[in-house]
């Protein structure tokens, strides 16, 4: 069973099942996250939904070089959880099926390439508590305190 955070899912309405991957990445003793200004402004762990098609690992390296501008090595799949929201800038109401992985940056090949984001590196204590949701949060600071 994988473990749900955020809100109940809404009786009666149709969820489409979104797969992505996310990436905890630090250097030193910070980590590395995404602010995304639009829909609605968040600090975010790096990453993405998977295309069809996709692996999870090629839609990581993908999703983290578009939102960072930085490179990856060594991903290793630490957990998986789902939420149950709206996307806006898809009008989807959707199952986020998220899987988190933990990984190296390795390079920054320059800004971010994906609309309204900055990469920006973060204290875990204060990224558990400045990410957009609780899944996030929640691996943060599991992988903090490991």
């Amino acid at each position: 069973m994988i473990r749900r955070f955020g809100e109940t899912p809404r009786y009666g309405q149709v969820y489409t099942r979104r797969p992505g991957a996310y990436a905890i990445l630090t250097r030193g003793t910070d980590l590395l996250l995404t602010h995304q200004a639009e829909p609605v402004p968040e600090f975010q762990l790096p990453g993405g939904g998977i295309d069809p098609g996709e692996s999870p690992v090629a839609a990581l390296h993908r999703e983290v070089f578009e939102e960072t501008g930085w490179t990856i090595a060594n991903p290793r799949r630490i957990g998986t959880f789902r939420r149950f929201t709206y996307m806006p800038e898809y009008d989807l109401w959707a199952e986020k099926v998220c899987m988190i992985f933990v990984a190296r940056p390795v390079r920054q090949i320059g800004p971010p390439t994906e609309p309204g984001h900055i990469a920006l590196w973060m204290p875990p204590a204060l990224a558990a508590r400045k990410l957009g949701n609780a899944g996030d949060r929640h691996f943060v600071a599991r992988y903090a305190t490991s």
